[in-house]
């Protein structure tokens, strides 16, 4: 699964939590939602883990190349595959604008509706141009991801924000670790065909459209459909506290010039040396990152095309990078380390280890070599996802989160689609995978040493820094310390011990 944006659960909550006595101010109407909360979570959460068991979708490459549909690999590398990029591009900031007006659900039942549409293309379809459509399909299906995760901050209070996340967000995992699994389990010991695996899918995204008509739209959203903030006792998030420096008497257009504002201040949040490093590091890496994910199962195929379904291991693969990517998502969240001085470096490793990856996975011809290089390097990627998060997100309202989590996957989308434009679509230079793979290494290493470089410098300035402090301390003479009263020499004490 390629991800979307992430769910904002490091978030701030944008105000406090509400006390037991404010809770009892509000009406039934806005208090009847939340004794049904826990049931709307695990629905949603269950709905999460079915609309990922799609069995034949670690398998689409293979198939299109296979004698089903019978397509060139020039086909599938330089004409079907760009329209993803394409596609992902032109409807990312729409569809994440609908999202929160139409209230989430609108746009859930859009997801289902190219889910389907992309299978019924892949069962049916039978020329280039149908594989474009299921390809515009299919960016359309990855930009309304953003509606899941962000519908659980509808439904519960800002004290489960980061629980809850976390639980909607492990149930997607688990349901893309059971749909590879699955699909493997049906190649290799079923010998089940390729085609058949699609009707298969076809039928768990049908079921899967039925799950959502049966969710609930909520009555709020984070932009677009706010209660008033001072109603109720509700907390005021940083809309509601910006419509009231804009002016709270006005019904019509602070939402706007609070919009305005927050972007603004998203521009003045530019500036901190944290926020804008992780940032350029989600542009940049996550670009590379989905185009690698894009094009190598076709870099498979050319190193292994094999003749026999039951010997394509692509869904075993698949389910072990998600379980390493969950492992190292979950170890990253115990790395302490102090991030404002090691923060370059370590992306400048991890970059650089994800560039020999990419070098291994392109020049060598064993399979099971470049699968295994293929888990490592999302492995790797996913370890720093978390990080990147809390970095960006733990000093953030939510609404900031959103907005600036949302740039940052634009702007990857558009340096992803620029990359494609160049590299891969026929009307550029149209390069087939392996040149395509060492311009993905070029990339990664170019960045690798930026990120070496910045850290060097980062050194520098530390060294710097503390130097005229000790210094100072050197060449200050010793001297016999002065009696100390015993309350101030009890204090002193204290603070040592504490020190």
């Amino acid at each position: 699964m390629v991800p979307g944006i992430m769910p904002l659960s490091c978030c701030r909550a944008g105000g406090a939590v509400p006390k037991k006595d404010e809770d009892a101010k509000k009406p039934a109407s806005e208090a009847a939602p939340d004794r049904h909360w826990k049931l709307q979570v695990f629905y949603l959460c269950f709905y999460g883990f079915m609309t990922q068991i799609r069995p034949g979708e670690s398998f689409i490459t293979p198939y299109l190349l296979g004698p089903d549909k019978n397509f060139t690999q020039a086909e599938v590398t330089n004409v079907i595959t760009p329209v993803l990029s394409y596609s992902y591009m032109a409807v990312l900031i729409p569809v994440f604008l609908l999202t929160d007006y139409l209230r989430y659900k609108p746009v859930l039942v859009l997801q289902s509706l190219s889910h389907i549409s992309i299978w019924l293309l892949l069962v049916f379809g039978t020329s280039v141009l149908t594989m474009q459509l299921m390809e515009f399909f299919y960016g359309i299906s990855m930009a309304a991801r953003i509606a899941y995760s962000s519908y659980i901050f509808s439904l519960v209070a800002p004290s489960r924000y980061q629980r809850m996340a976390s639980y909607s967000r492990s149930a997607v995992l688990l349901g893309v670790f059971t749909s590879s699994v699955l699909g493997q389990l049906c190649i290799t010991l079923g010998d089940v065909p390729f085609l058949t695996l699609n009707y298969v899918s076809l039928g768990f995204v049908s079921f899967g459209l039925i799950l959502t008509l049966f969710l609930k739209r909520p009555r709020r959203s984070l932009f677009f459909n706010r209660p008033d903030g001072a109603v109720d006792g509700a907390a005021p998030s940083e809309m509601d506290k910006m419509a009231v420096g804009d002016g709270g008497g006005r019904t019509k257009g602070w939402r706007d010039m609070a919009l305005c504002r927050m972007l603004w201040e998203v521009g003045a949040l530019a500036k901190q040396p944290q926020l804008r490093l992780w940032s350029l590091w989600w542009v940049f890496n996550s670009a590379g990152y989905y185009l690698m994910l894009y094009y190598v199962q076709i870099l498979w195929n050319e190193i292994y095309p094999a003749m026999d379904n039951r010997r394509v291991y692509n869904g075993g693969v698949d389910a072990a990078s998600t379980l390493l990517g969950a492992v190292a998502s979950f170890a990253a969240g115990y790395l302490k380390i102090r991030w404002t001085l090691w923060s370059e470096l370590v992306i400048g490793m991890v970059t650089a280890f994800q560039a020999g990856l990419l070098l291994l996975m392109n020049t060598t011809s064993n399979i099971w070599l470049c699968y295994a290089a293929y888990v490592l390097f999302r492995g790797s990627y996913q370890f720093l996802v978390p990080i990147a998060i809390f970095q960006i997100a733990t000093s953030l309202s939510k609404e900031l989160c959103a907005l600036i989590f949302g740039i940052n996957a634009f702007f990857a989308t558009v340096l992803k689609t620029i990359i494609t434009i160049i590299v891969a679509d026929k009307r550029g230079l149209g390069l087939p995978v392996h040149p395509q793979f060492y311009v993905y290494f070029g990339y990664f290493t170019l960045l690798a040493v930026a990120y070496l470089l910045a850290a060097v410098g980062v050194g520098i300035r530390h060294s710097r820094h503390k130097q005229p402090g000790e210094m100072a301390l050197a060449k200050e003479p010793c001297q016999v310390p002065a009696e100390v009263p015993p309350a101030q020499e009890q204090r002193l004490d204290a603070g040592a011990v504490r020190a």
